[in-house]
C-alpha cells in the first residue's frame, strides 16, 4: 500500500518531503518504509524525523538529486552504505539515534557542508580529510575517545566543531591546521593537556573546554571562567608546542615595485568599497532560550545611506528572491528578511518563539489586518490550496511553498521591536510596520537558521555583496546578538566576515 504522504508527493511531484509522527510510526511498524518513496529521483530534500524507523533501506541510494537528508529522533541502529552513493549530498543528520558506528564510505561524500552526529552511540568515526567543504560537524553526546579525524589543511571552510560529552582523550597538535574554526566545543571530555598549536586557530570566537581533568590550574581557572581570547592567549604562551615550526620563505618577483600613494588612490576609487562601522549602543538582538531549540541562529546588521529608484527596489526584491532558491535550498537552510530601519521604533529587538495563537503579526501586503501565527498560517494554506486549483498545477509558489517548514511546530520563531511587536515571523513573512518602499533609506537585515552559524554567515556576506554590485559602495553596522543577560554571542560582521580575494574589486574598510 502506497502511503498518503508519498503519494501526495508523487502526483504533485515535490522536491521535498517530511514524514515523521505516530502514524508514519504506526505504518512502519505495518511494513517498514514504503518503497514508493524510493521512486521519487527528483527529490532534493528528505526528512524523516521521531518515528521508529531502526534501518534506512539500501534503496535510498536511487535518490541521486538527494542534497538534505535528515533522520533525527529515530531508532536507528546502523546506517546503509549506500548512503554514500547520494553524491549531491550536503547536509547529513543523524543526531538522536542508537547509532554505534557509521561506515567509512560517507567520508566519500564531498560535497557535505553539515554534518550532525550528535546524541547517539558513537565509540568511532569515519575519516574526514576529502571532505574540504564542510563546514559543521556536531558529534556532541557520543562515546568517542578520540578527536575527530578532520585536521587537514585541506578542511579551510570548517567553522564549527562540536564534539561535548565524549571520552575524548587528548586534543591532537594539528589541530592548528584548521584555519577557519570559529567554534569549537570539547567541554565534558576527558583531555589533560591543551597543545600550544591551538592558538594557531586565531578565528575561534567560542571555545569551551570546560569540565576536563586540565593539568595546569591557572587554565584550569581560565576556562571555568569562559573567556575565549584569553584562553587562546594563555595557550600560545604557556603550553607546549609539540610540531616543528614550519620555515616560511617569501618570494620577490623581479620588475615589482611597491605602488606609490597617487596609484594606490586610483586604484581605491576603481574598486566597490564596504565601510564596516562598530555597534551602536542604539540597536542589539537579544536572543531568548526558547528559540534555540527551534531556530537558534541570527546574523543581522544596518546598511546604512541607501538610496533607491524602481529599478533598484525591484532588482533587490528579485535578488533576495534568488538568494532564497539557491545559498538557502528554498529556506531549507537560512532565510533573509529586510526591513526599513528607521521603521523599528528604536530600542533592542528580541529574537524569541511565541505559541502559534500568541504570535500576532501585520503580515506584509495584508492590508494592515493582524493576525495571530496560527491564523496566517491557515490563511496561507487555503490560499495556496485555491491557487493550485486554480491554477491547474502540482506545486505552490510564493511564500505558500514555505508552510511545510512550520506545519507541525508548537512554537513559532519571531522578532520583537522595543514595543514588543512582531516584526518578523521568519521563514514566512516579516510585518508591515517595519515594510521597505523606495523611499527607505537604511536597512536591518537579519538572516535566520536552523543549522549552523556558520551557514547565516555565508548566506549574509552573499547578501552584502550582491548589493555591493547592485548599490555601488554600501555603509555597512556591525549589530551585536547578546543573551539576556547582556553577554555577548556574536557580532556580524566581524573581522572574520566579508573577507574577499585580493582580485574581487572588492575594498573592505573597517573602523
Amino acid at each position: 500500500m502506497v502511503w498518503s504522504e508519498v503519494l501526495l508527493a508523487q502526483s504533485e511531484n515535490r522536491h521535498e518531503i517530511i514524514l515523521s509522527g505516530s502514524k508514519i510510526s504506526n505504518l512502519i511498524n505495518q511494513s517498514g518504509l514504503d518503497t514508493t518513496l524510493f521512486s521519487l529521483v527528483n527529490l532534493n530534500y528528505l526528512n524523516i524525523h521521531d518515528t521508529c524507523l531502526s534501518a534506512l533501506p539500501d534503496a535510498i541510494e536511487r535518490l541521486e538529486n538527494l542534497q538534505t537528508l535528515v533522520l533525527h529522533s529515530n531508532k536507528l541502529v546502523k546506517l546503509t552504505s549506500k548512503v554514500a552513493h547520494l553524491d549531491k549530498l550536503k547536509i547529513l543528520d543523524l543526531s538522536s539515534n542508537v547509532l554505534e558506528v557509521l561506515p567509512e564510505q560517507i567520508s566519500n561524500l564531498t560535497q557535505l557542508v553539515t554534518v550532525n552526529v550528535s546524541n547517539n552511540q558513537l565509540k568511532t568515526l569515519p575519516k574526514f580529510n576529502v571532505n574540504s567543504r564542510l563546514a559543521v560537524i556536531d558529534v556532541s553526546n557520543n562515546s568517542l575517545t578520540s578527536f575527530p579525524d578532520v585536521c587537514y589543511s585541506e578542511m579551510v571552510n570548517l567553522s564549527e566543531l562540536r564534539c561535548s560529552n565524549n571520552n575524548i582523550v587528548a586534543l591532537p597538535n594539528t589541530v592548528g591546521l584548521l584555519s577557519g574554526l570559529k567554534v569549537l566545543l570539547v567541554n565534558s571530555n576527558e583531555i589533560k593537556e591543551i597543545p600550544a598549536e591551538l592558538a594557531k586557530c586565531t578565528k575561534i570566537k567560542d571555545l569551551n573546554l570546560k569540565d576536563n581533568p586540565i593539568s595546569d590550574r591557572r587554565l584550569l581557572k581560565l576556562m571555568s571562567q569562559g573567556h575565549t581570547k584569553k584562553i587562546i592567549d594563555y595557550v600560545k604562551q604557556h603550553c607546549v608546542t609539540t610540531t616543528s615550526p614550519a620555515v616560511e620563505t617569501t618570494k620577490v618577483r623581479k620588475g615589482k615595485r611597491t605602488p606609490t600613494e597617487e596609484e594606490i588612490e586610483v586604484l581605491n576609487d576603481q574598486l566597490h568599497k564596504i565601510n564596516i562601522h562598530h555597534c551602536s549602543n542604539d540597536i542589539k538582538v537579544v536572543v531568548q532560550e526558547n528559540v534555540k531549540n527551534l531556530r537558534p541562529h541570527l546574523m543581522a546588521c544596518l546598511v546604512l545611506n541607501i538610496t533607491f529608484t524602481e529599478e533598484t527596489f525591484k532588482r533587490f526584491i528579485q535578488l533576495q528572491t534568488k538568494l532564497h532558491d539557491t545559498i538557502c535550498e528554498k529556506r531549507k537552510v537560512a532565510t533573509i528578511a529586510t526591513h526599513d530601519a528607521e521603521k523599528l521604533s528604536g530600542g533592542d529587538l528580541v529574537y524569541t518563539a511565541l505559541p502559534p495563537n500568541d504570535l500576532r503579526i501585520k503580515p506584509l501586503n495584508g492590508g494592515g489586518q493582524e493576525l495571530t501565527g496560527a491564523q496566517l498560517f491557515k490563511k496561507l494554506q487555503l490560499e495556496a490550496e485555491n491557487l493550485r486549483k486554480e491554477k491547474k498545477r502540482n506545486t505552490y509558489s510564493g511564500i505558500h511553498k514555505y508552510l511545510d517548514l512550520l506545519e507541525g511546530k508548537p512554537q513559532y520563531p519571531c522578532i520583537l521591536n522595543s514595543t514588543s511587536e512582531v516584526i518578523s515571523f521568519p521563514p514566512i513573512t516579516n510585518s508591515d510596520l517595519t515594510k521597505m518602499t523606495i523611499s527607505t533609506t537604511s536597512l536591518f537585515v537579519e538572516v535566520t537558521g536552523g543549522m549552523s552559524q556558520a551557514i547565516c554567515k555565508k548566506v549574509a556576506d552573499t547578501l552584502i555583496k550582491e548589493m555591493l554590485l547592485l548599490f555601488g559602495n554600501l555603509t555597512v553596522q556591525q549589530v551585536k546578538n547578546v543573551d539576556v543577560d547582556g553577554n555577548l554571542k556574536s557580532v556580524y560582521p566581524s573581522r572574520t566576515d566579508l573577507v574577499f580575494d585580493d582580485n574581487s574589486g572588492i575594498l573592505v574598510v573597517r573602523e
